[in-house]
């Protein structure tokens, strides 16, 4: 049985999603951020970075969301949540998925707490716009990809690891003054993912409420 350690909408919620997906036995282990108790002595052992989510199959501990989705992508390869190693279409899942993580993710990251770019409460205002703006760029580019990719999903007809962790980051943006909603795509990109029974009974659990996305 997998365990998976969260916390409500923190970056678990892809992996969430694909264990759902998958149908597979697993334990939700809660991670209280309102105790800190991701910065706890125990959780450190698992997880020396203190951030949510962190991964147990067995003897494996696995930290990293783009890790940990990529593993439950190759342990279960019958549920063809990425292309066949070595094709065109793999090269492209990789870019995706690192684009995703990497550049998005990591620009959300300033945006939620651009207090750790600088000590000044004007500059660290100035850095919250200019993350935001920034994002903007990033989900135009996104919602162009699911025009071009012809739909409903990031890679086309497939689905794959791509679109739980591009419902994740887009939900994030929810409050902000242009979201990833009032895109056409990814608006209705967002509605189609919300209504998989599996992302439905993944947003129950972790006690998720609207705005959804």
């Amino acid at each position: 049985m997998y365990q998976l350690y969260y916390y409500p909408g923190n970056a678990n919620l892809a992996p969430h999603m694909l264990l759902e997906e998958l149908g597979v036995d697993y334990e939700l282990l809660l991670v209280d951020r309102t105790v800190d108790a991701h910065r706890s002595p125990e959780y450190l052992k698992l997880n020396p970075t203190g951030r949510i989510p962190t991964l147990i199959d067995g003897d494996l501990v696995l930290f990293e969301t783009a890790a940990i989705c990529l593993h439950l992508a190759d342990r279960h390869p019958e549920a063809g949540f990425a292309p066949p190693l070595g094709s065109e279409q793999r090269a492209g899942f990789y870019k995706w998925l690192m684009y995703l993580t990497n550049t998005l993710q990591a620009e959300l990251i300033t945006y939620f707490y651009p207090e750790r770019l600088s000590d000044d409460e004007a500059a660290t205002a100035q850095v919250k716009a200019h993350a935001e703006t920034r994002i903007g760029d990033m989900l135009d580019l996104l919602d162009q990809t699911l025009a071009e990719s012809g739909g409903p999903y990031l890679l086309g007809q497939q689905y794959s690891v791509l679109d739980p962790y591009l419902l994740m980051l887009s939900r994030w943006t929810r409050m902000m003054n242009h979201p990833a909603r009032n895109r056409v795509h990814l608006g209705r990109f967002q509605q189609r993912m919300l209504a998989r029974p599996a992302i439905q009974r993944t947003f129950a659990q972790e006690g998720l409420v609207e705005p959804l996305v």
